[in-house]
């Protein structure tokens, strides 16, 4: 069982993120210690390493309980999960096209200042 700092540190979630997604039903079946503490299983640490990674989707909050709740229907739901994966997958992958061309672009400024500078260019 881990405590809530032991999942802050497994995954880098800061504490007011993690206690906000148990107090708006993002981490299903959440247990207490005997101290009314909160304590997770090895299930919701994963669980909750997915979470973080959805968040990086730039999956919003509604989203991201849509998809609990598809996943806490069953293997029926699986494929609109797909469909919402992919999804993401798509936003994602013109991201990184996008950031490539930027890279691209400072690559080509920084050579043509670079021939400025060596007096290869006026």
């Amino acid at each position: 069982m881990y405590t809530m700092k032991q999942i802050c540190n497994a995954t880098g979630m800061t504490y007011e993120t993690l206690k906000f997604y148990c107090n708006i039903g993002l981490i299903p079946n959440v247990k207490r210690d005997k101290n009314n503490r909160r304590i997770f299983d090895e299930e919701t640490l994963n669980w909750i390493k997915g979470l973080r990674c959805l968040k990086n989707c730039n999956m919003s909050l509604a989203e991201m309980k849509r998809y609990l709740e598809l996943c806490t229907e069953g293997n029926e739901t699986i494929p609109v999960r797909k469909v919402m994966l992919a999804e993401k997958q798509e936003e994602l992958r013109k991201k990184i096209a996008d950031i490539e061309e930027a890279i691209a672009y400072i690559d080509w400024k920084q050579n043509f200042y670079n021939d400025i500078l060596s007096g290869g260019r006026c």
